[in-house]
Protein backbone atom coordinates (compact mmCIF):
# COMPACT_ATOMS: atom_id res chain seq x y z
CA UNK A 1 0.00 0.00 0.00
CA UNK A 2 1.45 3.24 -0.78
CA UNK A 3 1.16 6.09 1.63
CA UNK A 4 -2.19 8.37 1.46
CA UNK A 5 -1.84 11.59 -0.16
CA UNK A 6 -5.48 12.12 -0.44
CA UNK A 7 -7.66 14.96 1.57
CA UNK A 8 -6.68 14.53 5.33
CA UNK A 9 -10.31 15.97 6.31
CA UNK A 10 -11.35 12.77 4.51
CA UNK A 11 -9.15 10.55 6.94
CA UNK A 12 -9.70 12.91 9.97
CA UNK A 13 -13.94 12.85 9.18
CA UNK A 14 -13.53 8.74 9.01
CA UNK A 15 -12.35 8.44 12.56
CA UNK A 16 -14.58 11.54 13.89
CA UNK A 17 -11.29 13.11 15.17
CA UNK A 18 -8.84 15.75 13.57
CA UNK A 19 -6.05 12.96 14.07
CA UNK A 20 -3.69 16.04 12.05
CA UNK A 21 -4.05 18.61 14.40
CA UNK A 22 -6.74 21.88 14.28
CA UNK A 23 -8.69 21.54 10.91
CA UNK A 24 -11.55 24.55 9.95
CA UNK A 25 -13.34 22.22 7.50
CA UNK A 26 -13.27 18.66 10.00
CA UNK A 27 -14.82 21.03 12.80
CA UNK A 28 -18.02 22.29 9.99
CA UNK A 29 -18.01 18.22 9.14
CA UNK A 30 -17.58 16.18 12.23
CA UNK A 31 -19.76 13.05 10.95
CA UNK A 32 -18.31 10.09 8.52
CA UNK A 33 -17.60 11.24 4.77
CA UNK A 34 -20.04 10.34 1.83
CA UNK A 35 -23.45 10.46 1.06
CA UNK A 36 -24.98 9.15 4.04
CA UNK A 37 -22.33 10.00 6.82
CA UNK A 38 -24.48 12.59 8.29
CA UNK A 39 -26.88 9.61 9.46
CA UNK A 40 -24.54 6.30 9.40
CA UNK A 41 -25.85 4.00 12.36
CA UNK A 42 -24.24 1.07 11.78
CA UNK A 43 -23.05 -0.66 14.23
CA UNK A 44 -19.04 -1.58 14.27
CA UNK A 45 -18.20 -5.34 15.41
CA UNK A 46 -15.17 -5.95 18.05
CA UNK A 47 -13.11 -6.17 14.87
CA UNK A 48 -14.23 -3.49 12.87
CA UNK A 49 -13.50 -1.35 16.17
CA UNK A 50 -9.72 -2.79 16.55
CA UNK A 51 -9.13 -2.51 12.71
CA UNK A 52 -10.24 1.07 13.33
CA UNK A 53 -7.92 2.27 15.87
CA UNK A 54 -4.58 0.28 14.08
CA UNK A 55 -5.85 2.28 10.90
CA UNK A 56 -5.48 5.67 13.12
CA UNK A 57 -2.49 5.01 14.57
CA UNK A 58 -0.85 4.37 11.12
CA UNK A 59 -2.61 7.54 9.80
CA UNK A 60 -1.63 9.77 12.58
CA UNK A 61 1.82 8.88 12.29
CA UNK A 62 1.82 8.24 9.01
CA UNK A 63 3.34 4.18 8.49
CA UNK A 64 2.65 1.77 5.77
CA UNK A 65 1.11 -1.17 6.73
CA UNK A 66 4.49 -3.66 6.36
CA UNK A 67 6.50 -1.10 8.51
CA UNK A 68 3.34 -0.87 11.34
CA UNK A 69 3.76 -4.65 11.32
CA UNK A 70 7.64 -4.97 12.00
CA UNK A 71 7.43 -2.01 14.89
CA UNK A 72 4.90 -4.03 16.67
CA UNK A 73 6.75 -7.25 16.09
CA UNK A 74 9.85 -5.56 17.42
CA UNK A 75 7.74 -3.88 20.38
CA UNK A 76 6.34 -7.43 21.57
CA UNK A 77 9.87 -8.66 21.54
CA UNK A 78 10.73 -5.84 23.96
CA UNK A 79 10.32 -6.18 28.27
CA UNK A 80 7.26 -3.89 29.13
CA UNK A 81 3.68 -3.25 27.99
CA UNK A 82 3.75 -4.17 24.21
CA UNK A 83 1.27 -1.27 23.42
CA UNK A 84 3.26 0.91 25.26
CA UNK A 85 6.24 0.00 23.36
CA UNK A 86 5.02 0.47 20.10
CA UNK A 87 3.87 3.98 20.77
CA UNK A 88 7.19 4.83 22.54
CA UNK A 89 8.72 3.22 19.10
CA UNK A 90 6.63 5.70 16.89
CA UNK A 91 7.24 8.75 18.95
CA UNK A 92 11.12 7.64 18.30
CA UNK A 93 10.77 8.19 15.05
CA UNK A 94 13.15 11.20 13.60
CA UNK A 95 10.08 12.40 11.75
CA UNK A 96 7.93 12.44 14.44
CA UNK A 97 10.68 14.15 16.75
CA UNK A 98 11.10 17.04 14.19
CA UNK A 99 7.67 17.51 14.02
CA UNK A 100 7.65 17.14 18.56
CA UNK A 101 10.63 20.04 18.12
CA UNK A 102 8.64 22.19 16.38
CA UNK A 103 10.37 22.09 13.38
CA UNK A 104 7.44 21.54 11.29
CA UNK A 105 3.75 22.15 11.22
CA UNK A 106 2.51 18.60 10.21
CA UNK A 107 4.40 15.05 10.53
CA UNK A 108 4.18 14.96 6.49
CA UNK A 109 6.21 18.42 6.62
CA UNK A 110 8.81 16.96 9.08
CA UNK A 111 9.03 13.67 7.02
CA UNK A 112 10.08 16.18 3.92
CA UNK A 113 12.13 17.88 5.95
CA UNK A 114 14.33 14.74 6.95
CA UNK A 115 14.05 13.50 2.99
CA UNK A 116 15.19 16.60 1.47
CA UNK A 117 18.51 16.44 4.23
CA UNK A 118 17.62 19.49 6.40
CA UNK A 119 18.05 17.41 9.19
CA UNK A 120 20.95 16.07 10.90
CA UNK A 121 21.63 13.52 13.89
CA UNK A 122 24.41 14.46 16.01
CA UNK A 123 25.83 16.67 13.53
CA UNK A 124 25.40 14.78 10.70
CA UNK A 125 22.63 14.89 8.21
CA UNK A 126 19.96 11.78 8.38
CA UNK A 127 17.78 11.71 5.85
CA UNK A 128 15.97 8.52 6.59
CA UNK A 129 12.06 9.51 8.42
CA UNK A 130 11.99 6.00 9.86
CA UNK A 131 15.25 6.33 11.97
CA UNK A 132 14.84 5.84 15.52
CA UNK A 133 16.17 8.19 17.48
CA UNK A 134 17.81 7.27 20.81
CA UNK A 135 18.12 8.63 24.20
CA UNK A 136 21.03 11.01 24.83
CA UNK A 137 21.10 11.67 20.61
CA UNK A 138 20.34 15.60 19.14
CA UNK A 139 18.55 16.59 16.15
CA UNK A 140 18.93 19.54 14.97
CA UNK A 141 18.62 21.72 11.51
CA UNK A 142 21.76 21.90 9.09
CA UNK A 143 24.00 24.98 9.33
CA UNK A 144 22.46 25.93 6.06
CA UNK A 145 19.16 25.43 6.21
CA UNK A 146 18.45 27.26 9.45
CA UNK A 147 17.43 30.45 7.48
CA UNK A 148 14.15 28.43 6.01
CA UNK A 149 11.43 30.23 6.23
CA UNK A 150 8.95 26.96 6.47
CA UNK A 151 11.10 26.47 9.70
CA UNK A 152 11.12 29.59 10.96
CA UNK A 153 7.32 29.98 10.74
CA UNK A 154 6.38 26.56 12.56
CA UNK A 155 8.66 27.21 15.33
CA UNK A 156 7.21 30.87 15.53
CA UNK A 157 5.49 30.97 19.00
CA UNK A 158 5.96 26.86 19.41
CA UNK A 159 5.72 25.77 23.06
CA UNK A 160 8.74 23.29 23.61
CA UNK A 161 7.74 22.88 27.38
CA UNK A 162 4.80 20.89 26.40
CA UNK A 163 6.61 17.78 25.85
CA UNK A 164 8.71 16.71 28.70
CA UNK A 165 11.35 14.41 27.15
CA UNK A 166 12.44 16.50 24.64
CA UNK A 167 14.99 19.20 25.71
CA UNK A 168 15.34 22.21 22.88
CA UNK A 169 18.20 24.27 22.64
CA UNK A 170 16.88 27.98 20.86
CA UNK A 171 20.75 29.16 20.07
CA UNK A 172 21.60 25.93 18.45
CA UNK A 173 18.09 25.13 16.95
CA UNK A 174 18.33 21.74 18.01
CA UNK A 175 16.56 19.13 20.27
CA UNK A 176 18.13 16.78 23.01
CA UNK A 177 15.89 13.20 22.95
CA UNK A 178 15.88 12.83 26.86
CA UNK A 179 14.57 9.75 26.85
CA UNK A 180 11.09 7.39 25.70
CA UNK A 181 7.76 9.23 26.51
CA UNK A 182 5.40 7.80 29.32
CA UNK A 183 2.60 6.51 28.01
CA UNK A 184 0.81 9.34 29.95
CA UNK A 185 2.95 12.44 27.99
CA UNK A 186 1.91 11.26 24.63
CA UNK A 187 -0.82 13.13 23.34
CA UNK A 188 -2.39 10.90 21.14
CA UNK A 189 -5.78 9.52 21.42
CA UNK A 190 -4.81 5.96 20.76
CA UNK A 191 -6.35 2.69 22.19
CA UNK A 192 -2.78 0.83 21.91
CA UNK A 193 -4.37 -2.22 23.69
CA UNK A 194 -7.23 -2.54 20.70
CA UNK A 195 -4.33 -2.55 18.47
CA UNK A 196 -2.59 -5.41 20.57
CA UNK A 197 -5.57 -7.19 20.32
CA UNK A 198 -5.59 -7.39 16.90
CA UNK A 199 -2.09 -8.31 16.28
CA UNK A 200 -3.19 -11.42 18.64
CA UNK A 201 -5.91 -12.91 17.22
Amino acid sequence: MARYTGPKTRIARKFGEAIYGADKAFEKRKYAPGQHGNNRRRKTSEYGVMLAEKQKAKYTYGVLEKQFRNMFDKASRESGITGVNLLQALEARLDNVVFRLGLASTRAAARQLVSHKHITVDGKVLNIPSYQVKPGQIVGVRERSKSLEVIADSLAGFNHAKYAWIEWDEQAKAGKFLHKPEREDIPENIKEQLIVELYSK
